[in-house]
């Protein structure tokens, strides 16, 4: 797959604890975005963070958290991402997803 100039990049913050079924919700996310053919998907696993509940999660041992801020970044066309979404839709059901219009410079992978 080739990607290159105006696109989309889709951000979804969610915990680390967050689950679908019996997996973390972040696996499904980055499994169905595989499933779909979409360019690329990354999850980070954030060392502090608070959202909409206002609660400070850290990684710090003193104040050792079970969840942790998760962010799930995903790259493709605007058309791709936005056909996608409605899949998505329904899973994140707390966190934070935004959608950011993008220039891709550079998409390539490794030689066969």
């Amino acid at each position: 797959m080739t990607l290159e100039g105006p696109a989309v990049r889709l951000t979804i913050f969610v915990g680390d604890s967050d689950q679908h079924g019996k997996h973390p919700l972040y696996r499904e996310i980055v499994h169905r975005a595989h499933a779909a053919g979409l360019a690329g998907a990354t999850v980070l696993r954030g060392v502090e963070g608070f959202g909409a509940s206002n609660h400070l999660h850290t990684s710090r041992i003193l104040r050792l958290s079970e969840d942790l801020p998760v962010v799930i970044v995903i790259v493709d066309t605007a058309e791709r991402v936005d056909a996608w979404w409605g899949e998505l839709e329904g899973l994140v059901t707390e966190g934070l997803v935004i959608r950011e219009e993008v220039e891709v410079l550079r998409y390539t992978g490794r030689g066969a």
